[in-house]
């Protein structure tokens, strides 16, 4: 069936979750930029014939030049920005990374490229704990298109390594090329996404209009394309195979960018392996019958809500990563898999224990804070369980050291 943008769009619905008035508003400068930015969305819906995919309204939300949440120049990460990272809980995850990565030297070049590196904490606990261990890298590239998150993590680097800054470059394409370790920590769950409604076996495309008020913008259905309805149909089918269809409607993500990222990023591994952290699922978990409305979630000052509509440009949007569809995708670039499992068994297979028990107690309230922010990282109601590290690679030996005890690769298949 072809795509049918002309047509009426429907239901009209707005999302469910956090109101305005239960989060801290913004500053005046903030709250203009927000308004420009939803101009310019508008904009958009009306030149598409009234309606956009998510994808695309989730695309200019993030990234849109000058305006969008990551290029707009608003503090992201740490205690003042809207969510916390791994690296800025504690340097020891930096320091279990750079042990996985020294190992991968052993068959490729001593080279890191990482992608979505935020602040440059973990940039930093790379290049650190990599000289430490004497496998300091030869090169370190930075890829990453704002020009202030670069001048944020460069400042970062001079401070915490000024002796391997000069190591560190940034770049804002992909290089041709890559003999070494790619890393991602939180890259994948904020590559936009597509969103469906499966409804009496029915699929239909959830995207986005403007609010019949002109106050907005909210979700708008429509009937999906072939194609779309086609890769739609295939994912519920391999998860509902086991644990049967849901009894209403049902709503969730594709997360196509994010498969085209790592094949693209794959194909250009010459020889090595890519390390990605991630929240996220297996298939069959993600599109359980019971998980009806999907992953999509937004980040606001250390809030979490549900509505991608509030105050667009000033929070996070974000989705649950389909780890299947990942090694799938990697496969097609012709890699081999390497091991998933979850961010607290890589942790703990790195030395995350052994690291922490070295530290030095005579500082009580230091001490203790290492042990909270290890508690984060490991703990099944935190980060340990729902992040997943997946490892794949080229022309390196099947033996990394992260995935050493229960690996959980065959979950993927």
């Amino acid at each position: 069936m072809a795509t049918r943008r002309a047509e009426a769009h429907a239901p009209v619905t707005r999302p469910a979750g956090a109101a305005a008035s239960d989060l801290p508003a913004p500053a005046a400068h903030a709250a203009d930029v927000s308004r420009a930015l939803s101009t310019r969305i508008a904009g958009t819906i009306h030149d598409s014939g009234g309606w956009i995919g998510f994808d695309r309204y989730m695309q200019m939300a993030l990234y849109e030049p000058g305006l969008g949440y990551y290029v707009a120049g608003s503090r992201k990460f740490g205690a003042d920005g809207d969510f916390v990272t791994a690296p800025e809980l504690s340097p020891l995850f930096g320091e279990c990374v750079a042990a996985q990565c020294a190992h991968w030297f052993g068959s490729a070049q001593a080279e890191v490229v990482e992608f979505g590196a935020g602040s440059g904490a973990l940039a930093a606990q790379l290049l650190a704990a990599l000289q430490a261990l004497g496998a300091a890298p030869g090169r370190y590239r930075i890829v990453e298109l704002s020009a202030e998150l670069r001048e944020r993590q460069r400042e970062l680097l001079a401070a915490r390594v000024p002796a391997l800054l000069d190591r560190v470059s940034w770049l804002d394409a992909l290089p041709p090329a890559i003999d070494g370790v790619v890393v991602a920590n939180e890259v994948l769950d904020a590559m936009p996404v597509r969103l469906f409604r499966w409804g009496d076996g029915e699929i239909f495309e959830r995207g986005v209009a403007s609010a019949p008020d002109g106050d907005g913008f909210v979700f708008a259905d429509r009937a999906a394309d072939d194609a779309f309805a086609g890769r739609v149909r295939l994912a519920l089918d391999e998860a509902w195979g086991a644990c049967g269809e849901p009894r209403g409607d049902f709503v969730s993500e594709l997360g196509e960018q994010a498969e085209a990222w790592v094949e693209t990023v794959g194909a250009r591994l010459t020889r090595g392996a890519m390390l990605l952290i991630d929240y996220g699922f297996p298939r069959a978990e993600y599109y359980h019958a019971q998980r009806a409305t999907g992953t999509l979630m937004c980040h606001y000052r250390h809030r979490v809500h549900a509505d991608p509509f509030l105050w667009p440009g000033l929070q996070d949007v974000t989705a649950h990563v389909d780890f299947t569809a990942i090694s799938r995708a990697a496969r097609r670039a012709g890699l081999a898999m390497l091991g998933y499992n979850s961010q607290a068994r890589f942790l703990l297979d790195c030395g995350l224990l052994e690291r922490l028990s070295s530290r030095p107690r005579d500082d009580a309230r230091k001490w203790a804070q290492q042990v909270q922010a290890v508690q984060q990282l490991l703990s099944e109601a935190e980060m340990g369980e729902l992040f997943k590290a997946i490892a794949v690679g080229r022309d390196v030996p099947d033996d990394a050291p992260g995935f050493a005890t229960r690996d959980r690769r065959h979950v993927l298949e």
